[in-house]
């Protein structure tokens, strides 16, 4: 139930090793679209499994619900918990869910909570599911199951078919079993499936990118650390990431963390912890120090320009809030251009995929896209690089300070060389890279005579 990013892989993966699955949506327009072999959403690989199985008979897109259901063994609910005002996630599509297929169901079946959600929420489903059993009087019983997703946005399919593990949150052996025999063909040469408590598989999709946020949120603050005393923070994230028990994954500054989970995630977390009366002073701070990098990046821009952002032209390259995806929720590229148009400046944009749905986003006459990359700079008074997609990785810098008004590139992803670039004629500002001028600095405490 549900075919969105999360649904859609799932549905399309389990085709794929031979299952009969049938994903039910609301939206008729989506379902017309997918039954066309369109996708609503860009996952590099996700079309091609689509078509496949789609044409094999495996997999159907529908908004009959009873008719998915009728021979159904297993339904996962994969519909959106999007976050309220107060950080808390909304569950009322997830309940209504699991309203209908106790009302639709005519035989026992596990339901399995594939959607994000608060610790408690399988035990809420239960209690719908029953009450709609008993009001109807029908003998049968649906299990409740909860198994979180760890999909990576632009890697979700061998994420899927090579799962690092696979949390099961099940109460009773029937529904752990069931999932196990689902779950066989990822688990063929090491069993990736950690059976535990309904409330700790809840929680520890909460944990997971709770864990990722603060290593982000820690490494960004340690660049402006670094910044002020000398040193370069991508030689410190090579030194620290050797460590095995530190590891290089997600221990890279920039512009921060966005996407449809982690910042709604950590929000969500900091209310249940409100609302169980728990402390929750480091996931608060990561919140903090990821708001605060962002306007971070807004001021080495506007440093750059020497104080003023009225009346010039920016080229930002990369939309989309990582790689290899068109999402841009709460990607920090439309955050930083939301400022500077506010600023009175013009931003030409240049995205690989996610143009489209950023022109939506967006809406304002002084933002436009560019056809590619290279045009977005034409006459503009900085680039700004907020996405590390594969093509600007090695770019043309000679031509680029040819191209741009004034040669001014803020790399806030860090993925150039700062020497080099400034050889081409640039002038470079990285997150945590340029520590020349602090070079023989002394603390303020040092430095300060005594008195």
């Amino acid at each position: 139930m549900g075919a969105g990013y999360v649904g859609l892989v799932t549905a399309a993966c389990l085709a794929e090793v031979g299952n009969r699955v049938h994903c039910v949506d609301r939206d008729r327009a989506k379902l017309h679209q997918l039954r066309g072999g369109h996708l609503p959403i860009y996952e590099p690989g996700l079309d091609a499994i689509v078509q496949r199985n789609a044409a094999a008979g495996r997999l159907s897109f529908t908004e009959d619900l009873g008719a998915a259901v009728a021979d159904a063994d297993i339904v996962f609910i994969a519909v959106g918990t999007p976050p309220r005002e107060d950080g808390s996630a909304d569950l009322s599509q997830v309940l209504q869910a699991a309203q209908s297929v106790a009302r639709e169901a005519g035989r026992g079946m596990v339901v399995v909570i594939k959607s994000t959600v608060p610790v408690g929420t399988c035990d809420r489903v239960r209690e719908v599911m029953d009450a709609e059993l008993a009001r109807r009087g029908a003998p049968h019983e649906l299990r409740v199951a909860a198994n979180p997703e760890f999909l990576k946005e632009g890697h979700a399919i061998s994420d899927f078919q090579r799962p690092d593990r696979i949390v099961i949150g099940a109460d009773d052996e029937h529904a752990c079993a069931l999932l196990r025999a689902l779950y066989a063909p990822y688990s063929r040469n090491r069993d990736r499936l950690i059976c535990m408590g309904v409330r700790s598989a809840e929680f520890t999709k909460y944990a997971s990118n709770a864990m990722l946020a603060a290593r982000i949120s820690l490494m960004n603050e340690l660049a402006g650390l670094a910044e002020r005393v000398g040193a370069d923070i991508e030689a410190v994230r090579r030194g620290t990431g050797a460590d095995p028990r530190i590891g290089y994954d997600f221990l890279y500054a920039g512009a921060g963390y966005g996407g449809s989970c982690l910042p709604k995630d950590v929000r969500a977390l900091v209310r249940m912890a409100e609302e169980y009366g728990a402390p929750a002073d480091i996931l608060r701070s990561v919140q903090q120090v990821n708001i605060r990098q962002r306007g971070l990046l807004y001021g080495k821009l506007e440093r750059m320009l020497q104080g003023c952002l009225a009346g010039k032209t920016i080229a930002v390259w990369g939309l989309a809030f990582k790689p290899l995806t068109d999402d841009i929720r709460e990607a920090p590229a439309i955050d930083l251009i939301r400022r500077l148009l506010q600023a009175g400046a013009t931003v030409r944009g240049y995205d690989p995929v996610a143009a489209a749905n950023a022109r939506r986003a967006l809406g304002h006459r002084a933002f436009s896209i560019a056809a590619d990359a290279y045009s977005a700079c034409e006459g503009a008074d900085a680039l700004v690089v907020m996405t590390e997609w594969r093509e600007f990785k090695s770019p043309d810098f000679r031509g680029l300070a040819h191209a741009l008004r004034a040669a001014n590139l803020l790399d806030a992803r860090n993925i150039y060389d700062p020497q080099y670039v400034r050889a081409c004629g640039l002038r470079y500002e990285g997150v945590g890279r340029d520590g020349s001028s602090a070079k023989g600095m002394l603390p303020a405490a040092v430095a300060a005579p005594v008195r």
